[in-house]
């Protein structure tokens, strides 16, 4: 997600502030990755590690139906809205399928059960991916034509950088709306504090996971289709890295907290593409898993999490 022009004519100045806005776009797709993780997590209780994979498919959904959509509405923005809503539709459905299928039934298991099993359904995903769409790699379409604001001398915005931090906010925004002034939002805040509780009180529990899987879901197949954009070729094994590395914002922001995902995603994007960007770019891929060690060390439970005693 780095420009394609001569980094070494800019100015450290210049060059910063390229990476920042590098930044802030491969952050923006972090946060929606790891929403879905800390969204589970508050929930549930365990990570679930198919989520990555999730992004593949939604990559793959939108990478289908890009030529129907181009054909119902040439207009390339619409083009562009249609295939993410798309998208978001595809893996909300594989997310419902996945919980009751694979988690459900496991749902009063020790969490290891469920551990293991959230690993098997990710290489099910991935590997299945391989036979369904094939192992090669295939170019992603570009959606948007190739658009480029001049922010000063050497620094530019593209229109995918653009689209990127709008969506991101646009589904912020929403997903507080829903958690904060909706009865999902408010059946999924008692769930998340006491099941049993919010049982006695009518909370329909198996409904608010389902729901909580298909948001989580939703907002992997829009990123699985803005990073698909942005790196433009997708592959069945594409979710890994992103995957991992959502997990790891979670894990900084304070995994099951909603803006804490969001804060760790773009302080992991900022971090892996300033830091990337100067002397340490051979070790790019590396920081991510360096910022986890460090928080798990200095404080486990993230920026925004809290720790709670264990109940004896």
């Amino acid at each position: 997600m780095t420009p394609t022009g001569n980094l070494c004519r800019l100015t450290p100045v210049q060059e910063f502030l390229q990476q920042l806005i590098n930044g802030l776009s491969l952050g923006a797709i972090y946060a929606l990755i790891a929403l879905g993780y800390s969204m589970v997590y508050g929930l549930l209780k365990f990570i679930n590690f198919a989520h990555g994979d999730v992004l593949m498919i939604g990559a793959f959904a939108g990478f289908y139906a890009t030529p129907v959509a181009r054909q119902l509405f040439p207009d390339p923005w619409m083009t562009t809205a249609v295939v993410l809503i798309w998208a978001m539709i595809v893996c909300a459905m594989l997310g419902v399928i996945i919980e009751l299928l694979a988690y459900r039934p496991l749902r009063n298991q020790p969490k290891l059960a469920v551990l293991i099993t959230s690993i098997g359904v990710s290489l099910l995903l991935s590997y299945g991916g391989q036979i369904l769409f094939g192992v090669n790699q295939k170019a992603f379409p570009d959606l948007l034509p190739p658009i480029r604001f001049a922010l000063g001398q050497g620094v530019t915005i593209s229109g995918n950088h653009l689209l990127v931090i709008a969506v991101t906010l646009v589904l912020l925004v929403s997903l507080r709306e829903i958690v904060l002034r909706t009865r999902f939002g408010l059946a999924l805040r008692a769930l998340s504090q006491n099941r049993d509780a919010a049982a006695l009180m009518g909370v329909n529990s198996n409904a608010v996971i389902s729901l909580t899987f298909a948001v989580g879901s939703a907002l992997a197949g829009a990123a699985g289709v803005l990073y698909a954009m942005n790196i433009h070729s997708i592959e069945p094994l594409m979710g890994t890295q992103p995957g991992i590395k959502a997990f790891v914002a979670a894990v900084l922001g304070g995994i099951g907290s909603l803006p804490g995902a969001a804060v760790g995603g773009l302080l992991l994007g900022l971090s892996e593409c300033l830091l990337g960007g100067s002397f340490l770019s051979s070790y790019r891929d590396a920081i991510a898993f360096g910022i986890l060690i460090v928080i798990l060390l200095i404080r486990p439970s993230g920026l925004f999490g809290s720790s709670a005693a264990e109940k004896v």
